[in-house]
């Protein structure tokens, strides 16, 4: 099934793209390859998620805003690259959780994230390699993550 077909099917709500916040490329291709500049997570209303993983933020809510960030990489693809169904797999992921410094569960958080693309793009072109990592993020926002895909020849 194609990714395309997939969004549908789990009928999934993409929020809108957001706008670059400073000077870079939402999306980027290199040879067969496209990266996409880091996203957050972005409400249907056009709003971001605020918060920080062990202080107002449970494990669990900050594994929904990465749910959240995939949905708007996707629309970030969608709206900057064109037809998803081009995308063959994802290579890597780079997640980032604004968290506490007794906080260890960012590769749950980044999981929230990973699951949706293994979702839609199927277990094995769905899931990359990946890193999961606590710092501060810009605007408050909960997680942040990078991806890298591999485009169809």
């Amino acid at each position: 099934m194609k990714p395309s077909e997939r969004i549908k099917e789990l009928g999934l709500v993409l929020p809108p793209a957001p706008p670059p916040a400073g000077l870079y490329k939402p999306v980027l291709v290199v040879d067969h390859f496209l990266y996409i500049s880091g996203q957050g997570p972005m409400k249907n209303d056009g709003s971001l998620i605020i918060g920080r993983a062990g202080h107002d933020m449970t494990m669990e809510e900050a594994k929904v805003a990465a749910r959240q960030v995939a949905l708007t990489m996707l629309s970030t693809i969608q709206t900057h690259f064109g037809d998803i169904d081009k995308i063959k797999r994802i290579v890597k992921t780079l997640g980032m959780v604004n968290s506490t410094p007794d906080f260890g569960q960012q590769p749950l958080v980044i999981n929230g994230f990973s699951e949706l693309m293994a979702d839609i793009f199927g277990p094995d072109n769905g899931v990359g390699v990946r890193s999961a990592v606590g710092m501060i993020l810009p605007g408050g926002i909960p997680v942040e993550i990078e991806a890298h895909f591999e485009l169809h020849h």
